[in-house]
């Protein structure tokens, strides 16, 4: 078998188109959908929460076109880091890398967390941490063996959540027509109390939060094509199949249990990984009369569990090597093994995620929900930067007397693209804990933006620390170091 080539920051290019799909679908789909899509229906509706996950899903259209532009073109491991720092500045690259870093090893930790919750289910008498021990073991034993170890693992994973979401799909559609699961209220739940609006706007803005937080992760095929085997060609096919599939999944999910289940029904209000019994797709399964609804929904749960934590583990070692490389974390973090995996990178990776852990079920787990709220606000301001490092990367490359035509894939809407996606992300960043706000609660409007001012004083200490300092050059359009 044929070594992959290396890329250019000395990583191996073993991941295929097929990998690359699965990976950007499968960041998508997880809790977000199986679970938490119940409480957006209860609260804005099936009308509202169609609107909302529409218009967020626009977004990330948007920024998909942008960031698969840069990345075919510059195919890197450091993805928006290094876009940043190249096409912004130093200062701004350093903060969304450490920001993206440490929003991954949040989210190992949180899923870990989730693991445990889940495993009780079917053996209540073993302690979480035993669960969340083994999976992290798992997790960084896959992702040492190669880029393309991870990348086979994570389209096994993601697979499972395809399948779930299209066999729900074609059960849903059977069961409005009537022809599964006895007989259908048809489309009356949309006419019920309120709907198909519940709310106003406002509930409809509070509903943008959750489904931008359900969204995140698709940005990971940014970060996964520095390892990508044929980047110019597989990035744009990725990004061109991503956002329908994606939308079909979501919007056609929403639509299917809020025609089948009433916005007032209590079960759609849970929204955690330990209310797989009321999720609305175990609902929706139990009704279509499959009797082991619950037991195959907590399987996929765990599924989309153990793919986050994959996911995040894989992309935050990639960035934290990347930022080694550029000189924006120690040199050890720039090691590779034999196998071109930095598992000094993956194993800072890991300690984090295992704190995190640690920090859950000690004391309550106050400093854990801190930990999660430091890094709520990160997924949105490294979309943030994705969106300002297009346009900077647009206006450069037609400064340096380059061809568009000359781009492996050129995203349509631009500048109206990246622009547009902007301002929907300030909305969202703004509107976090907007009732917090109105409501002056001090401490819950501190814990719901802390991250904001965490990611300022990053690029402000940078700034301090290094001003004086020669900047790492790196060549703008092959991102050598020279």
């Amino acid at each position: 078998m044929t070594e992959p080539a290396p890329s250019q920051d000395g990583l191996k290019r073993g991941l295929k188109a097929r990998h690359l799909q699965m990976i950007a679908i499968g960041g998508s789909i997880g809790t977000g959908l199986f679970v938490a899509s119940g409480g957006t229906i209860a609260e804005a509706g099936p009308g509202g929460s169609i609107v909302a996950y529409a218009l967020i899903g626009l977004m990330v259209l948007l920024l998909m076109q942008s960031l698969g532009e840069m990345s075919a073109r510059l195919p890197v491991a450091g993805s928006f880091q290094t876009y940043a720092t190249v096409f912004v500045n130093r200062h701004f690259g350093f903060a969304i890398g450490w920001n993206y870093w440490f929003n991954w090893a949040i989210t190992v930790a949180a899923e870990l967390v989730a693991a445990g919750i889940v495993m009780s289910y079917w053996l209540p008498d073993v302690p979480s941490w035993i669960w969340a021990a083994v999976f992290l073991i798992l997790l960084t034993g896959l992702n040492a063996l190669s880029a393309k170890a991870y990348g086979e693992g994570e389209y096994w994973l993601a697979m499972i959540k395809v399948v779930t979401v299209i066999v729900f799909l074609i059960c849903g559609v059977l069961m409005i027509f009537g022809i599964l699961g006895g007989t259908s209220p048809g489309f009356s739940n949309w006419t019920t109390g309120d709907a198909p609006f519940v709310g106003g706007w406002l509930s409809i803005v509070s509903v943008f939060m959750i489904a931008g937080f359900s969204f995140q992760g698709t940005e990971l095929v940014g970060v996964a094509a520095g390892e990508a085997e044929n980047p110019k060609r597989d990035i744009p096919k990725a990004i061109k199949a991503i956002f329908w599939r994606i939308m079909l999944f979501y919007i056609g999910a929403i639509f299917i249990i809020g025609t089948l289940i009433p916005y007032t029904d209590p079960s759609l209000l849970s929204s955690g990984a330990s209310d797989i019994a009321t999720s609305p797709f175990t609902l929706v399964f139990e009704r279509a009369g499959i009797a082991f609804a619950a037991a195959l929904m907590n399987a996929v749960i765990l599924s989309a569990i153990l793919s986050a934590g994959n996911s995040g583990l894989y992309a935050s070692a990639r960035m934290l090597y990347s930022m080694a490389l550029d000189g924006k974390a120690p040199k050890i973090f720039g090691r590779l093994n034999r196998r071109g995996v930095p598992v000094p990178a993956m194993l800072m990776t890991a300690s984090i995620g295992l704190f995190g852990f640690l920090t859950a079920i000690i004391g309550q787990g106050a400093a854990y929900t801190w930990l999660l709220n430091v890094s709520g606000l990160s997924g949105f301001i490294a979309w943030v930067g994705i969106a300002v490092c297009h346009y900077q990367f647009r206006r450069q490359y037609i400064a340096s007397g380059r061809d568009l035509k000359d781009l492996p894939y050129m995203a349509p809407l631009f500048p109206l693209g990246p622009i547009l996606a902007f301002v929907i992300l300030i909305v969202v960043i703004a509107g976090q804990n907007y009732q917090a706000v109105i409501e002056g609660k001090v401490m819950e409007v501190v814990s719901s933006y802390i991250g904001l001012p965490i990611f300022l004083l990053l690029w402000l200490c940078h700034w301090l620390a290094t001003r004086k300092q020669p900047a790492v050059k790196i060549d703008p359009w092959t991102a050598k170091l020279h």
